[in-house]
Protein backbone atom coordinates (compact mmCIF):
# COMPACT_ATOMS: atom_id res chain seq x y z
CA UNK A 1 0.00 0.00 0.00
CA UNK A 2 1.37 3.44 -0.92
CA UNK A 3 0.09 6.86 0.04
CA UNK A 4 1.10 10.06 -1.71
CA UNK A 5 2.94 12.70 0.31
CA UNK A 6 3.76 16.07 -1.26
CA UNK A 7 6.92 17.77 -0.04
CA UNK A 8 7.03 21.58 0.19
CA UNK A 9 10.75 21.93 0.37
CA UNK A 10 11.35 21.66 4.12
CA UNK A 11 13.69 18.68 3.77
CA UNK A 12 15.18 19.13 0.32
CA UNK A 13 18.38 17.25 1.09
CA UNK A 14 16.49 14.18 2.15
CA UNK A 15 13.51 14.08 -0.12
CA UNK A 16 14.67 15.82 -3.28
CA UNK A 17 13.19 18.82 -5.06
CA UNK A 18 10.57 20.80 -3.22
CA UNK A 19 8.41 20.71 -6.34
CA UNK A 20 8.55 16.94 -6.59
CA UNK A 21 6.26 14.30 -5.19
CA UNK A 22 7.47 11.48 -3.01
CA UNK A 23 5.35 8.45 -2.36
CA UNK A 24 5.22 7.82 1.37
CA UNK A 25 4.72 4.14 2.10
CA UNK A 26 2.81 2.59 4.97
CA UNK A 27 6.18 1.75 6.53
CA UNK A 28 7.09 5.44 6.47
CA UNK A 29 3.85 6.31 8.22
CA UNK A 30 4.48 3.59 10.80
CA UNK A 31 7.95 4.97 11.52
CA UNK A 32 6.73 8.55 11.74
CA UNK A 33 3.54 8.08 13.75
CA UNK A 34 3.75 4.55 15.14
CA UNK A 35 5.06 5.57 18.53
CA UNK A 36 2.36 8.19 19.06
CA UNK A 37 -0.25 5.54 18.24
CA UNK A 38 1.46 3.19 20.70
CA UNK A 39 1.35 5.86 23.41
CA UNK A 40 -2.40 6.40 22.99
CA UNK A 41 -2.90 2.64 22.87
CA UNK A 42 -1.04 2.27 26.16
CA UNK A 43 -3.26 4.88 27.80
CA UNK A 44 -6.39 3.17 26.47
CA UNK A 45 -5.22 -0.23 27.73
CA UNK A 46 -4.47 0.96 31.25
CA UNK A 47 -7.73 2.93 31.34
CA UNK A 48 -9.57 -0.36 30.89
CA UNK A 49 -7.25 -2.75 32.75
CA UNK A 50 -6.22 -0.67 35.78
CA UNK A 51 -8.92 0.59 38.14
CA UNK A 52 -8.48 4.26 38.95
CA UNK A 53 -5.92 4.91 36.21
CA UNK A 54 -8.10 7.65 34.73
CA UNK A 55 -8.24 9.86 37.82
CA UNK A 56 -6.69 13.13 39.00
CA UNK A 57 -4.61 11.31 41.62
CA UNK A 58 -3.16 8.98 39.00
CA UNK A 59 -2.38 11.95 36.74
CA UNK A 60 -0.51 13.68 39.56
CA UNK A 61 1.62 10.60 40.20
CA UNK A 62 2.41 10.32 36.49
CA UNK A 63 3.33 14.01 36.25
CA UNK A 64 5.61 13.80 39.30
CA UNK A 65 7.40 10.77 37.88
CA UNK A 66 7.64 12.25 34.39
CA UNK A 67 9.08 15.53 35.64
CA UNK A 68 12.20 14.10 37.28
CA UNK A 69 12.76 11.43 34.63
CA UNK A 70 12.28 14.00 31.89
CA UNK A 71 14.73 16.52 33.31
CA UNK A 72 17.45 13.86 33.56
CA UNK A 73 16.61 12.56 30.09
CA UNK A 74 17.00 16.05 28.59
CA UNK A 75 20.54 16.08 29.98
CA UNK A 76 21.23 12.69 28.39
CA UNK A 77 19.87 14.08 25.13
CA UNK A 78 22.53 16.80 25.14
CA UNK A 79 25.29 14.17 25.30
CA UNK A 80 23.62 12.02 22.63
CA UNK A 81 23.56 15.04 20.32
CA UNK A 82 27.38 15.19 20.31
CA UNK A 83 27.68 11.43 19.89
CA UNK A 84 28.32 10.71 23.57
CA UNK A 85 26.50 9.08 26.45
CA UNK A 86 26.25 9.81 30.17
CA UNK A 87 25.75 6.94 32.62
CA UNK A 88 26.41 9.07 35.69
CA UNK A 89 23.15 11.05 35.66
CA UNK A 90 21.37 8.89 38.24
CA UNK A 91 24.26 9.19 40.67
CA UNK A 92 24.55 12.93 40.05
CA UNK A 93 20.84 13.36 40.81
CA UNK A 94 21.10 11.30 44.01
CA UNK A 95 24.24 13.19 45.06
CA UNK A 96 22.45 16.51 44.49
CA UNK A 97 19.50 15.29 46.54
CA UNK A 98 21.78 14.22 49.40
CA UNK A 99 23.74 17.49 49.16
CA UNK A 100 20.55 19.57 49.35
CA UNK A 101 19.45 17.65 52.44
CA UNK A 102 22.90 17.93 54.05
CA UNK A 103 23.17 21.67 53.45
CA UNK A 104 19.73 22.44 54.91
CA UNK A 105 19.35 19.78 57.61
CA UNK A 106 22.93 19.36 58.85
CA UNK A 107 24.58 22.68 57.98
CA UNK A 108 21.32 24.61 58.56
CA UNK A 109 21.72 26.80 55.48
CA UNK A 110 18.88 28.22 53.40
CA UNK A 111 17.34 26.84 50.22
CA UNK A 112 19.24 29.23 47.94
CA UNK A 113 22.60 27.97 49.19
CA UNK A 114 21.42 24.37 48.80
CA UNK A 115 20.34 24.92 45.19
CA UNK A 116 23.63 26.63 44.28
CA UNK A 117 25.64 23.80 45.85
CA UNK A 118 23.63 21.21 43.90
CA UNK A 119 24.05 23.03 40.58
CA UNK A 120 27.79 23.37 41.19
CA UNK A 121 28.03 19.64 41.89
CA UNK A 122 26.32 18.87 38.59
CA UNK A 123 28.48 21.31 36.62
CA UNK A 124 31.73 20.07 38.18
CA UNK A 125 30.87 16.41 37.58
CA UNK A 126 29.94 17.20 33.98
CA UNK A 127 33.19 19.12 33.52
CA UNK A 128 35.22 16.21 34.88
CA UNK A 129 33.36 13.75 32.65
CA UNK A 130 33.99 15.93 29.62
CA UNK A 131 37.67 16.35 30.48
CA UNK A 132 38.14 12.59 30.89
CA UNK A 133 36.43 11.87 27.58
CA UNK A 134 37.89 14.68 25.48
CA UNK A 135 41.41 15.13 26.81
CA UNK A 136 42.17 11.80 28.48
CA UNK A 137 40.42 9.93 25.65
CA UNK A 138 38.58 7.64 28.04
CA UNK A 139 35.53 6.12 26.27
CA UNK A 140 32.36 7.91 27.35
CA UNK A 141 30.71 4.81 28.75
CA UNK A 142 33.74 3.94 30.89
CA UNK A 143 34.33 7.50 32.08
CA UNK A 144 30.74 8.09 33.15
CA UNK A 145 30.41 4.57 34.59
CA UNK A 146 33.46 5.21 36.74
CA UNK A 147 32.01 8.55 37.84
CA UNK A 148 28.75 6.81 38.70
CA UNK A 149 30.47 4.38 41.08
CA UNK A 150 32.60 7.17 42.57
CA UNK A 151 29.52 9.25 43.38
CA UNK A 152 27.62 6.26 44.78
CA UNK A 153 30.37 5.84 47.36
CA UNK A 154 31.03 9.53 47.94
CA UNK A 155 27.43 10.45 48.74
CA UNK A 156 27.32 7.85 51.54
CA UNK A 157 30.43 9.01 53.39
CA UNK A 158 29.11 12.05 55.36
CA UNK A 159 26.31 10.06 57.04
CA UNK A 160 27.88 6.58 56.87
CA UNK A 161 25.25 5.40 54.42
CA UNK A 162 22.18 6.70 56.21
CA UNK A 163 19.43 8.88 54.78
CA UNK A 164 19.27 12.51 55.93
CA UNK A 165 16.25 13.80 57.83
CA UNK A 166 15.55 16.36 60.55
CA UNK A 167 16.46 15.01 63.99
CA UNK A 168 18.81 12.28 62.75
CA UNK A 169 21.89 11.41 64.78
CA UNK A 170 25.12 12.08 62.93
CA UNK A 171 28.17 9.78 63.08
CA UNK A 172 29.84 12.11 65.63
CA UNK A 173 26.81 11.88 67.94
CA UNK A 174 25.38 15.32 67.21
CA UNK A 175 21.75 15.79 66.19
CA UNK A 176 20.85 17.40 62.86
CA UNK A 177 18.35 20.07 63.84
CA UNK A 178 17.93 21.89 60.53
CA UNK A 179 14.97 21.44 58.24
CA UNK A 180 13.87 21.86 54.65
CA UNK A 181 12.48 25.32 54.00
CA UNK A 182 8.87 25.65 52.87
CA UNK A 183 9.97 27.41 49.68
CA UNK A 184 12.24 24.50 48.79
CA UNK A 185 9.57 21.88 49.51
CA UNK A 186 7.15 23.80 47.29
CA UNK A 187 9.33 22.89 44.30
CA UNK A 188 8.36 19.27 44.75
CA UNK A 189 4.98 19.45 46.45
CA UNK A 190 3.04 22.51 45.32
CA UNK A 191 0.51 21.92 42.55
CA UNK A 192 -1.29 24.35 40.25
CA UNK A 193 -4.94 24.23 39.24
CA UNK A 194 -5.54 23.22 35.63
CA UNK A 195 -9.24 22.51 35.01
CA UNK A 196 -8.96 20.26 38.08
CA UNK A 197 -7.69 21.65 41.43
CA UNK A 198 -4.11 20.77 42.38
CA UNK A 199 -3.37 18.88 39.15
CA UNK A 200 -0.04 20.18 37.80
CA UNK A 201 3.03 19.91 40.09
CA UNK A 202 5.63 22.68 40.01
CA UNK A 203 8.16 20.09 38.84
CA UNK A 204 6.18 19.60 35.62
CA UNK A 205 6.34 23.34 34.94
CA UNK A 206 10.11 23.14 35.48
CA UNK A 207 10.31 20.22 33.02
CA UNK A 208 8.30 22.07 30.37
CA UNK A 209 10.43 25.20 30.76
CA UNK A 210 13.67 23.21 30.46
CA UNK A 211 12.33 21.21 27.50
CA UNK A 212 11.45 24.39 25.60
CA UNK A 213 14.82 25.89 26.53
CA UNK A 214 16.89 22.91 25.36
CA UNK A 215 14.71 22.50 22.24
CA UNK A 216 15.26 26.12 21.23
CA UNK A 217 18.95 25.89 22.12
CA UNK A 218 19.57 22.77 20.02
CA UNK A 219 17.39 23.66 17.05
CA UNK A 220 17.69 27.43 16.69
CA UNK A 221 21.07 28.54 18.01
CA UNK A 222 24.40 28.23 16.26
CA UNK A 223 25.86 26.50 19.31
CA UNK A 224 23.13 23.86 19.28
CA UNK A 225 23.38 23.24 15.55
CA UNK A 226 27.13 22.85 15.86
CA UNK A 227 26.58 20.26 18.59
CA UNK A 228 24.49 18.28 16.11
CA UNK A 229 27.25 18.70 13.53
CA UNK A 230 29.81 17.32 15.98
CA UNK A 231 27.63 14.31 16.70
CA UNK A 232 26.94 13.69 13.03
CA UNK A 233 30.55 13.89 11.83
CA UNK A 234 33.12 14.96 14.38
CA UNK A 235 36.03 14.91 11.95
CA UNK A 236 34.22 17.09 9.40
CA UNK A 237 33.24 19.58 12.10
CA UNK A 238 36.85 19.74 13.26
CA UNK A 239 38.13 20.33 9.73
CA UNK A 240 35.56 23.12 9.38
CA UNK A 241 37.20 24.87 12.32
CA UNK A 242 34.61 24.10 15.00
CA UNK A 243 35.96 23.81 18.58
CA UNK A 244 34.81 20.20 18.84
CA UNK A 245 36.34 19.59 22.27
CA UNK A 246 34.54 22.56 23.80
CA UNK A 247 31.17 21.49 22.37
CA UNK A 248 31.56 17.98 23.77
CA UNK A 249 32.60 19.20 27.22
CA UNK A 250 29.66 21.61 27.32
CA UNK A 251 27.30 18.75 26.49
CA UNK A 252 28.42 16.87 29.60
CA UNK A 253 28.21 20.01 31.72
CA UNK A 254 24.60 20.46 30.55
CA UNK A 255 23.90 16.83 31.40
CA UNK A 256 25.37 17.23 34.88
CA UNK A 257 23.43 20.42 35.61
CA UNK A 258 20.15 18.91 34.42
CA UNK A 259 20.78 15.81 36.56
CA UNK A 260 21.37 18.02 39.60
CA UNK A 261 18.09 19.85 38.90
CA UNK A 262 16.38 16.47 38.89
CA UNK A 263 17.99 15.73 42.26
CA UNK A 264 16.75 19.05 43.65
CA UNK A 265 13.19 18.26 42.55
CA UNK A 266 13.43 14.79 44.08
CA UNK A 267 14.68 16.17 47.41
CA UNK A 268 11.88 18.74 47.42
CA UNK A 269 9.29 16.06 46.80
CA UNK A 270 10.56 13.62 49.44
CA UNK A 271 11.54 16.16 52.09
CA UNK A 272 14.63 14.16 53.02
CA UNK A 273 17.83 12.80 51.54
CA UNK A 274 16.88 9.19 50.77
CA UNK A 275 20.00 7.26 49.81
CA UNK A 276 18.08 4.64 47.80
CA UNK A 277 15.48 6.80 46.06
CA UNK A 278 17.48 7.36 42.87
CA UNK A 279 18.14 3.72 42.03
CA UNK A 280 15.90 3.63 38.95
CA UNK A 281 16.55 7.11 37.62
CA UNK A 282 19.29 6.10 35.18
CA UNK A 283 17.33 3.39 33.37
CA UNK A 284 14.16 5.48 33.17
CA UNK A 285 15.98 8.55 31.84
CA UNK A 286 18.02 6.60 29.29
CA UNK A 287 14.87 4.85 28.05
CA UNK A 288 13.10 8.21 27.67
CA UNK A 289 16.00 9.76 25.75
CA UNK A 290 16.35 6.80 23.39
CA UNK A 291 12.59 6.57 22.84
CA UNK A 292 12.87 10.17 21.65
CA UNK A 293 14.55 8.92 18.49
CA UNK A 294 11.35 7.13 17.50
CA UNK A 295 8.91 9.99 18.09
CA UNK A 296 7.67 11.30 14.73
CA UNK A 297 10.52 9.40 13.06
CA UNK A 298 13.04 12.02 14.16
CA UNK A 299 15.98 9.58 13.92
CA UNK A 300 18.03 11.91 16.10
CA UNK A 301 18.15 12.96 19.76
CA UNK A 302 15.69 15.80 20.30
CA UNK A 303 14.02 17.55 23.23
CA UNK A 304 10.43 17.04 22.08
CA UNK A 305 10.91 13.31 21.57
CA UNK A 306 12.64 12.99 24.93
CA UNK A 307 9.73 14.69 26.73
CA UNK A 308 7.28 12.32 25.02
CA UNK A 309 9.54 9.40 25.94
CA UNK A 310 9.48 10.46 29.59
CA UNK A 311 5.68 10.63 29.44
CA UNK A 312 5.60 7.13 27.96
CA UNK A 313 7.80 5.74 30.75
CA UNK A 314 5.72 7.51 33.41
CA UNK A 315 2.44 6.16 32.05
CA UNK A 316 3.90 2.67 31.75
CA UNK A 317 5.16 2.58 35.35
CA UNK A 318 1.98 4.10 36.81
CA UNK A 319 -0.19 1.65 34.89
CA UNK A 320 1.87 -1.34 36.03
CA UNK A 321 1.80 -0.09 39.62
CA UNK A 322 -1.99 0.29 39.57
CA UNK A 323 -2.28 -3.23 38.16
CA UNK A 324 -0.27 -4.42 41.20
CA UNK A 325 2.51 -5.76 39.00
CA UNK A 326 5.48 -7.03 41.09
CA UNK A 327 8.53 -4.76 41.14
CA UNK A 328 10.61 -7.33 39.25
CA UNK A 329 7.99 -7.39 36.50
CA UNK A 330 8.25 -3.62 36.21
CA UNK A 331 12.02 -3.88 35.84
CA UNK A 332 11.55 -6.52 33.14
CA UNK A 333 9.06 -4.40 31.22
CA UNK A 334 11.35 -1.36 31.47
CA UNK A 335 14.18 -3.50 30.12
CA UNK A 336 12.02 -4.58 27.18
CA UNK A 337 11.10 -0.95 26.49
CA UNK A 338 14.78 0.02 26.55
CA UNK A 339 15.70 -2.78 24.13
CA UNK A 340 12.90 -1.77 21.77
CA UNK A 341 14.03 1.85 22.02
CA UNK A 342 17.57 0.81 21.10
CA UNK A 343 16.28 -1.18 18.11
CA UNK A 344 14.31 1.85 16.90
CA UNK A 345 17.31 4.10 17.51
CA UNK A 346 19.71 2.11 15.38
CA UNK A 347 17.11 1.22 12.74
CA UNK A 348 16.16 4.87 12.26
CA UNK A 349 19.80 5.98 12.32
CA UNK A 350 20.63 3.47 9.60
CA UNK A 351 17.61 4.59 7.57
CA UNK A 352 18.73 8.20 7.87
CA UNK A 353 22.23 7.38 6.60
CA UNK A 354 20.83 5.40 3.70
Amino acid sequence: MELEWRDHGCELGKWGSGAGVRRMTLRDYAIRYGFIVLLFGLVAYFAVAADGFVSPQSAVFIFQSVAITGVLALGVTATLVVGGFDLSIGSVATSAMMAAAYVMVVLEQNAFVAVIVCLLIGAIVGLINGWLIVYMRVPDLLATLGMMFLLVGLQRIPTEGRSIATGMTMPDGSVASGKFSDAFLALGRHRFDFFIPNLIPVSVVVLLALAVLIWFFLEYTRFGRMMYAVGSNERAAELAGAPVKAYKIWAYVISGVFASIGGILLAARLGRGDIASGNNLLLDAVAAALIGYAVLGAAKPNAFGTAIGALFVGILLQGLTMMNAPYYTQDFVKGVVLVVALVFTFALSGRGRN
